[in-house]
């Protein structure tokens, strides 16, 4: 159960990380923060990226449709860029299918094989927690 939780974790905190960004980047009201407490842009940059790669595996593999990955795109384009190279690596990581997120990385077949499941549940889990962290930004 830890690594599940570990692994599907990491992804919702980057995914919100991902979603407040957007969100402060989109037009907001007066009273809304200018910025994030102790959140590291170019972390969660990194994350997204990692995110897209992780979504993409999952599609590749026939686990998902390509929903989660159109939305996790949409989403990245509206956080700031990072590192390119790092962000590169992140999403290479996620293709390879490792969540790397938040200081937490971890192989979604080893998690998968702990917890007596499969990557595609823990696919099919971490493309239900996108489409609802989405469905928060403004259209």
């Amino acid at each position: 159960m830890i690594a599940r939780f570990a692994t599907v974790s990491a992804l919702a905190l980057g995914l919100s990380a991902g979603i407040a960004l957007a969100q402060e980047a989109a037009p907001a009201a007066p009273e809304a923060p200018a910025a994030i407490p102790g959140q590291d842009a170019g972390a969660a940059y990194e994350s997204a990226r990692n995110q897209l790669g992780v979504l993409s595996y999952c599609q590749e593999k026939g686990y998902i449709d390509g929903k989660a990955v159109e939305v996790q795109t949409k989403l990245l384009a509206m956080i700031p860029a990072g590192d390119t190279a790092k962000g590169d690596a992140a999403e290479a990581k996620g293709k390879e299918g490792t969540v790397s997120a938040m200081g937490v990385e971890r192989s979604l077949l080893d998690a998968a094989k702990e917890q007596n499941t499969t990557e595609e549940a823990l696919c099919k889990q971490m493309d239900g927690l996108l489409q609802q962290l989405a469905s928060q930004v403004p259209a």
